[in-house]
């Protein structure tokens, strides 16, 4: 390989900002083994699991700062992604950290609603104009599944439209639908129908026995905009078959704007469902919509109560005072603003160096600024899972780690150039790939894998033996 591609010397790692000696990864594999004995799947989110990363390099991190982490190795990185898009404003911004430092050293949960709840509300609402209520709770899934259990109360209806996109919820009316639909009863999975997205046709297909309780989507996504009147058109389709329209706004809310989608495209849902950002990264989601349907879930209704949403730990006030900061940090900051900037910036120079590269069809940076992914083709073109996993390992030797390069407010200049940079320096492997049609000899260990799956194989872990549950299965 080195006769062939006397460039390659030299170039597993990039010399200078960040080491000029590989990467050790030692210490993270030894603790994601204990977290495999310790965990299923080695991680509490699936697209956190060690078969989305490659495999002799999964890295476990001890802290972060702006847009910089650091693994048990004492490597650092920049990181894309951001806590699965949770964080905009960058890990350890101090105005949230400091909110909250204020607000837990007076308690954090108690047995009657505080003011603070009051606050947040009031701050959620003047954001989402559309919604009159909101209710807030710890996960984006609980946020959905009380929307659509509302929505079943109020039209007395069972089925469920969803659109074609990739994730709502890892409750039974959602994931009875996917691969991974092990425990759930098919009944449940049947009860949920899918359309296309910017496909009005499809969707009123769906909708013409009248019998669908409410339709479920996200407005945009990172790679597809609404076409013109997509929107409105599924808002008159809901309205004319008496069905509730439901927006997630778990990826766009914060991050396309602080109103999320709703509020660029000015199309208004009956409910709306928000988390991930809305408190830089601290668990918080919200139910949000029209007073009518909310008010079921109250004590101001004259019809059968709904169980909207009843949680623990959903009004904590570490959650609620990051949220506040959040909120004062989009009044005064702009911080989409700096998250679009940093993503033309990067798509700019990825362009440019993959073009140098002559790997145009090859790799490609896709989608809205503030939320950018990276399509990775092998030797014809086709998506492949092999050339993502080479394409991320050498990222990772040159301290670039994300599974897309979705930014945040944090993600300076001198942070994106550093990436650029890092990408030019490992595009010599992966063109090498691409002209021997294969990446063997190149990737260490075994492609990612898709995260929900119905198998564990191709990313299958052995059970090594006297490790806890290496014993017989039990037969029932």
């Amino acid at each position: 390989m080195s006769a062939q591609w006397p460039q390659l010397a030299g170039r597993w790692v990039l010399d200078g900002e960040f080491t000029s000696e590989p990467k050790s990864f030692a210490g993270s594999r030894q603790l994601q083994d204990r977290l495999h004995d310790l965990v299923p799947g080695g991680a509490h989110t699936y697209a956190r699991g060690p078969d989305q990363y490659p495999e002799s390099m999964p890295p476990v991190l001890t802290h972060g700062h702006g847009c910089r982490v650091w693994d048990v190795d004492g490597n650092a990185y920049i990181e894309y992604g951001m806590g699965l898009r949770s964080v905009t404003l960058g890990h350890g911004y101090p105005p949230v950290v400091d909110a909250v430092t204020r607000a837990i050293a007076g308690g954090v949960s108690f047995s009657r609603p505080t003011a603070l709840e009051v606050a947040a509300a009031e701050d959620f609402l003047s954001l989402v104009p559309g919604a009159d209520m909101v209710k807030f709770a710890k996960n984006g899934s609980d946020a959905t599944t009380a929307a659509v259990r509302l929505a079943r109360a109020v039209t007395g209806r069972i089925r469920v439209a969803i659109c074609d996109q990739p994730f709502y919820s890892t409750d039974d009316w959602f994931i009875g639908t996917t691969a991974m639909a092990g425990g759930i009863p098919a009944e449940h999975a049947a009860a949920t129908v899918r359309f296309g997205y910017n496909d009005l046709a499809s969707l009123a297909d769906v909708l013409a026995g009248d019998d669908v309780a409410c339709v479920v989507m996200e407005a945009a996504t990172a790679t597809a905009e609404p076409a013109p009147g997509f929107l409105a058109g599924v808002r008159e389709l809901c309205d004319r078959h008496g069905t509730l329209l439901v927006f997630d706004e778990m990826i766009t809310g914060f991050r396309w704007a602080a109103g999320g989608a709703q509020a660029v495209y000015g199309v208004t849902p009956d409910l709306s469902c928000w988390g991930k950002a809305m408190a830089n990264g601290f668990p918080l989601s919200a139910l949000a919509g029209r007073r009518e349907y909310m008010e079921r879930g109250g004590l101001r209704t004259d019809a059968d109560r709904v169980f909207l949403l009843s949680t623990t730990h959903g009004p904590e006030t570490a959650s609620l005072a990051a949220f506040r900061a959040v909120v004062a940090a989009y009044r005064t900051e702009d911080p989409v603003a700096r998250m679009e900037h940093a993503g033309r910036r990067l798509t700019a120079g990825v362009r440019a160096a993959v073009a140098e590269a002559g790997l145009t069809d090859h790799i490609r940076v896709i989608g809205r600024p503030s939320c950018l992914v990276f399509v990775t083709g092998d030797a014809d073109g086709v998506p492949s899972q092999a050339y993502r996993t080479l394409f991320l390992q050498e990222l990772l030797r040159r301290g670039v780690l994300g599974q897309s390069f979705v930014t945040s407010a944090a993600h300076g200049d001198d942070d994106i150039d550093a990436t650029v940079a890092a990408v030019r320096d490992a595009l010599p492997t992966y063109r090498y790939a691409v002209d021997a049609g294969s990446v063997a000899g190149l990737l260490q260990g075994r492609p990612v894998a898709p995260a929900i799956r119905r198998g564990a194989a191709p990313r299958q872990v052995a059970i090594p033996s006297g490790r806890p549950g290496s014993r017989a299965p039990r037969t029932w």
